[in-house]
């Protein structure tokens, strides 16, 4: 995605409209231009790349869109790393303890290389060069990282990639976003759900899949602190509702303004016929880290209970639950496992709410002992299901436990 300097938007009254670029041949030329630039400067430090854009930036007043699509292309098609033949952070002061013993010339700065390099050479089992030495010293400062790897989009790719990326940054400041999901395949509920859970966005589903859902995600200015890390998973979401069939959504957002700095709110919409451009791969099902934290964890400990992470949809009323993960033993047994690691009151409240009326008995509770069930206004103890505490990672010990002692356990706080 784009950085907020690199955003482009009009403001129409309360109304926003984001750059996009269309496809036609400057902009394709111009596409084709950064991407070629970036395979030439494969094998060469990040400066060099840097100075080839500045030449072919030189002073075009379109400066910005040059900027955002040599980002996206850094950002998501490249990889730079720190070569040297050692650390330079414990390089340095190797070559500065042996320089400090010698009289400063040019002739003594390449004896010490070379005796550097020699020593490297007997240390590490392999040769090292004096010159390797001297490009390893700074190798970890931003402009000598090398480009090592460089997978080219097609300037199509980028300029979709860009349009999207500027629609995504209309979400950096949302305060509230409705989505409508109209009537669609079940399969693409079930994904754009996993992508809410993926992005830990605090969501309350209403509807039915026969009708169609009504999503309301809370923004960043909404939480009791704004968090533009928040902000950046509401925009992560949008590439995977692309995949979605029928669709529409409104945003509310508060931005600052550019000569008051006063804030004031601004509206924003969007459907399935914006012509945006998805590169989330579609079906690909994604987990948390505390939700992939588990899955490796349950592996290790080879039970006979199989955990399964599609897990249909359970319809209750005015709304739709779809738990992280079902576990299902050969005897037959079957049980579904809910995850709650989610601060917000109100987001518990609404989540107590709905496995209340879920009416389910085969499903398990894990809660986060981080929550502030009290401030919520929560009683988990009027939760006729098993529930299990954990602190940082939950252990598939604990949910084996419940699993054998039955329906009714309780795991002990």
């Amino acid at each position: 995605m784009l950085p907020s300097d690199l955003l482009i938007n009009r403001f129409s009254g309360e109304s926003v409209d984001p750059k996009r670029l269309a496809l036609e041949p400057a902009n394709l030329a111009l596409a084709q231009s950064l991407i070629d630039c970036f395979g030439q400067a494969q094998g060469k430090p990040q400066g060099e790349l840097d100075q080839q854009l500045a030449e072919i930036e030189g002073h075009s007043p379109d400066f910005k869109i040059q900027r955002g699509l040599a980002h996206l292309l850094r950002q998501g098609f490249c990889e730079f790393e720190v070569v040297s033949p050692l650390d330079p952070g414990e390089l340095r002061p190797l070559v500065f303890a042996a320089a400090a013993q010698m009289a400063p010339s040019p002739r003594q700065t390449e004896r010490t290389l070379e005796a550097i390099a020699t020593q490297l050479t007997q240390t590490l089992g392999q040769e090292v060069l004096a010159e390797a030495v001297r490009q390893g010293l700074y190798a970890d400062l931003p402009q000598n990282r090398i480009l090592t790897q460089y997978n080219p989009p097609t300037a199509e790719a980028l300029i979709h990639r860009y349009n999207l990326s500027q629609v995504q940054g209309i979400f950096y400041q949302a305060t509230r976003l409705v989505l409508n999901a109209h009537r669609n395949d079940p399969g693409e509920y079930k994904l754009l759900f996993r992508y809410l859970k993926l992005f830990q966005l605090m969501a309350y589903i209403e509807g039915e899949p026969d009708q169609g859902f009504t999503i309301t995600v809370d923004g960043p200015t909404s939480l009791f602190k704004a968090s533009t890390r928040y902000g950046l998973a509401i925009a992560k979401l949008l590439p995977a509702l692309l995949h979605v069939s029928r669709w529409s959504l409104r945003a509310e957002l508060q931005r600052k303004d550019f000569y008051t700095q006063e804030k004031r709110s601004a509206r924003f919409s969007l459907d399935a016929d914006c012509g945006l451009v998805s590169h989330y791969p579609p079906g690909k099902t994604y987990d948390s880290m505390l939700e992939e934290s588990f899955v490796q964890r349950w592996e290790k400990l080879k039970s006979d209970w199989r955990l399964e992470r599609e897990v249909d949809l359970i319809p209750i009323p005015g709304s739709v639950m779809i738990p992280d993960f079902r576990l299902v033993h050969p005897d037959g047994r079957s049980h579904l496992l809910e995850i709650v690691g989610y601060w917000r009151p109100e987001y518990l409240r609404k989540k107590f709410a709905q496995v209340q009326k879920s009416g389910r008995t085969d499903l398990i509770l894990a809660i986060s002992q981080r929550l502030n069930l009290d401030r919520a206004g929560v009683d988990f103890q009027q939760l006729p299901i098993p529930i299990i505490w954990f602190k940082d990672k939950l252990p598939p010990k604990a949910v084996l436990a419940v699993l054998e002692a039955g329906d009714g356990a309780r795991s002990p706080a």
